[in-house]
């Protein structure tokens, strides 16, 4: 297939099918309305199952139920919704069910507005429901990583048995970019699913019972403990990220998703000033990619988070660094893009601060 012209939502929503999603459970909000209206159409030309739910709690929990039988399953929703979802979601987590969530994130808190923000980054990356839990999650940058992750969410769902959560802010969702939507990407081998409450005999031979209830704490801690495991092998292998122009940098902008597309024109436009600046591109919110800020060299004195909310992001830099560089914040909030010009001044009162 050759690139297509598409819209982030839509493009999201085709990724998904070729994903091989067999059913969506969803409710419009903006600004990730085009996702299920895409699907629609499409999954029921494609035999697949396309639900629109009365709420998001409603929805939530019929992808609990179809993950339960084995289905490879998709929600969408934005900011709000997903806060309504949280519950659900860590029902999923402790019942190790495996579903795809595309977070389109839009200003908050409360029903905020419609316009693109990053403030959603501690409800994706440490969860909003109860427990010991965590959901594998991802904030891309282009439309067209956006769509390979997508595809690749379900694989890794799968193997993980646990929620994977696409997170991007509205922007992206809106755009239109090329997009190759049968790009090559790392497929995996995955088992059966013996576990699954479809009406089969199962792993112990019985029908399979799906429930995150433990009423004996021994049980409970021996089932968090088994979780902890899982999780610490994804801290070990889903790491992701990249490093832009660090190899000589003194100062590194830490951005993710559409930031970073800006801070790609401010490391341009300082470049050319002579001022050596780099980019270290969270591509994994969770697991947060520690190792990427090992591999920075000894001339990097200083780190600049920037994001579209006030700091959350900025938190994990800090844990990260252990005191190690200086560290620095510039964030926009209420739906507020910041511009290449605004960071590139920031980078430069970090400039005049080392000269001092």
């Amino acid at each position: 297939m050759a690139k297509v012209l598409m819209k982030g939502n839509e493009a999201m929503a085709l990724a998904a099918i070729k994903g091989g999603c067999d059913a969506f459970f969803g409710y419009p909000i903006t600004p990730q309305n085009e996702v299920p209206e895409y699907l629609s159409y499409h999954m029921k030309e494609n035999n697949r199952v396309f639900v629109q739910a009365e709420s998001e709690v409603a929805a939530i929990n019929m992808v609990y139920g179809a993950a339960g039988a084995g289905a490879r399953v998709l929600t969408s929703s934005s900011s709000p919704g997903i806060a309504l979802k949280q519950e659900g979601i860590s029902y999923m987590a402790g019942s190790e069910l495996p579903a795809v969530i595309i977070n389109v994130m839009r200003g908050g808190p409360g029903l905020g507005g419609i316009q693109p923000s990053q403030g959603d980054y501690n409800q994706v990356t440490r969860g909003g429901g109860n427990g010991d839990y965590h959901v594998l999650s991802f904030g891309p940058e282009t439309l067209q990583e956006t769509v390979d992750l997508v595809r690749h969410a379900f694989d890794l769902a799968d193997y993980y048995r646990n929620p994977v959560m696409i997170a991007v802010d509205g922007l992206i969702g809106q755009m239109m970019e090329p997009v190759d939507l049968d790009n090559k990407i790392a497929s995996m081998d995955l088992p059966t699913k013996e576990w699954a409450s479809n009406g089969k005999s199962g792993e112990r031979g019985r029908l399979n019972k799906i429930v995150s209830l433990h009423l004996d704490p021994y049980d409970l801690e021996k089932h968090n403990l088994k979780l902890k495991k899982k999780y610490d092998e994804m801290v070990e292998k889903e790491q992701r990220y990249e490093l832009i122009n660090t190899d000589d940098a003194d100062i590194v902008i830490v951005a993710y998703g559409t930031v970073a597309r800006v801070a790609r024109s401010t490391v341009k436009t300082l470049r050319e000033e002579g001022i050596k600046v780099g980019i270290l591109r969270p591509i994994s919110l969770w697991p947060f990619p520690e190792k990427a800020f090992e591999k920075l060299p000894e001339s990097v004195h200083s780190l600049l988070t920037v994001e579209m909310s006030l700091g959350q992001m900025h938190q994990d830099v800090r844990i990260v660094n252990e005191g190690k560089r200086n560290l620095a914040f510039y964030g926009r909030a209420g739906g507020v893009v910041p511009e290449a010009d605004e960071i590139a001044d920031e980078v430069r009162k970090l400039v005049k601060g080392a000269n001092a």
